[in-house]
């Protein structure tokens, strides 16, 4: 299983780095929401792959939705997470995907061929950034952290968005919001950032990174404090050390 995963995420994110600076948009779906050629031919890549390794197997992807298949294992991908990054020049992207079983993360992968960085996880055996293991930061006082976030489409989470930001700029040592969920995610498990929090979190979005802090010794939860989980609207994930900090920056967002 685990060199099935990396070797069709990164098989895909190759042939998605092959239309870098040239995939065209086709749509846009809402806003912040757009759909390149790229998105669409990484999309098919993974799902027959993954129809044909694992018929019975529930499948959901951003791109073309679920397959409504009956069974404990799904599958959650996002062909192309950052595509606007992608679609103006921007090496933050990545493609990426984890299975779940029963509804909890078991394995999950996402590379960012741009960078040439692979972000690997599976449950009980820990966090890897190109094949070696790595654990989050150790910082305690929120002041002296970096910090991240990203929103869903909606217009309401774009508005909690810009008020946690706001709040944050002003209390943290910097915040940055790099567009891509996969990336943001890995950040803070191999210790670059400290923090991320998604008003409006999509799964395909956050799904692969919840297993990646999580494996690396962080902490991830809804904004209520509880564990995150498929039902989850909303993200708060942090280093651990901070995360009481987290969670009180986006009390009543």
């Amino acid at each position: 299983m685990k060199q099935f995963i990396i070797n069709l995420t990164k098989k895909t994110g190759l042939e998605v780095l092959k239309h870098f600076h040239h995939s065209k948009v086709i749509k846009i779906k809402s806003k912040s929401q757009i759909v390149t050629q790229a998105d669409l031919i990484a999309d098919k890549i993974i799902i027959s792959a993954l129809r044909k390794k694992f018929p019975d197997h529930r499948i959901l992807s951003e791109e073309s939705g679920e397959n409504q298949k009956k069974s404990d294992y799904l599958w959650v991908v996002d062909p192309i997470d950052g595509t606007t990054n992608f679609s103006i020049g921007s090496p933050l992207f990545a493609v990426q995907l984890a299975l779940f079983h029963k509804n909890q993360p078991i394995i999950s992968c996402a590379f960012a061929p741009a960078l040439n960085e692979l972000y690997f996880a599976q449950k009980g055996k820990g966090f890897y950034l190109n094949h070696k293991k790595m654990r989050v930061s150790q910082t305690a006082d929120f002041e002296k952290s970096f910090f991240t976030f990203c929103h869903g489409s909606k217009s309401k989470d774009i508005k909690r968005a810009l008020k946690i930001f706001n709040r944050a700029k002003l209390k943290s040592l910097d915040s940055r919001q790099l567009g891509a969920a996969a990336l943001e995610t890995g950040f803070v498990a191999c210790g670059r950032t400290d923090s991320i929090v998604i008003p409006g979190a999509n799964i395909w979005d956050i799904g692969p990174g919840v297993l990646f802090i999580r494996e690396a010794g962080g902490k991830v939860t809804d904004f209520s404090g509880k564990d995150w989980n498929l039902k989850s609207y909303d993200l708060a994930a942090s280093n651990g050390k901070i995360h009481h900090q987290v969670l009180k920056l986006v009390k009543n967002i």
